[in-house]
């Protein structure tokens, strides 16, 4: 069965991500992760002092996990790991920038039609005209 948050054409923002991120993990900071060979964005995550210190030992995008209220190290499950090649910091040192290089076959959880993983998930657009979400992946 199809997840309408993940896979459907509506759009239902939530809003209140960063209030419950804050209120269940108030010392993170938002990480974007991009491919450094394409520049594509890959995701948004967090990122707590302990997750940034693991991800500079590992040298692998590690993060914190606002949902479990635990560390998270990409990959440790699915196989699909990060190589961390280079961070960056924003101006005001409050959001990082996590280059790397994929290894495995995807970065999303969830799946294409083929039942891959997405490479990133940014995979839908949004339509201007009819306010819906057109998937950009088969």
């Amino acid at each position: 069965m199809l997840n309408p948050i993940e896979e459907g054409a509506e759009l239902k923002l939530d809003f209140s991500k960063l209030n419950t991120a804050i209120r269940n993990c108030p010392d993170v900071i938002p990480v974007a992760v991009q491919d450094i060979d394409t520049q594509e964005l890959l995701v948004v995550a967090y990122a707590n002092e302990t997750a940034l210190k693991e991800a500079i030992k590992r040298r692998t995008a590690v993060f914190w996990s606002t949902s479990r209220n635990e560390l998270w190290v990409k990959g440790e499950t699915s196989g699909n790991t990060f190589d961390l090649v280079e961070i960056r910091v924003n101006c005001e040192q409050n959001s990082l920038l996590y280059r790397v290089r994929p290894r495995g076959s995807g970065m999303c959880h969830t799946r294409n039609e083929k039942g891959e993983s997405r490479s990133g998930c940014y995979y839908r657009r949004l339509d201007f005209e009819t306010g819906e979400l057109e998937n950009l992946e088969p």
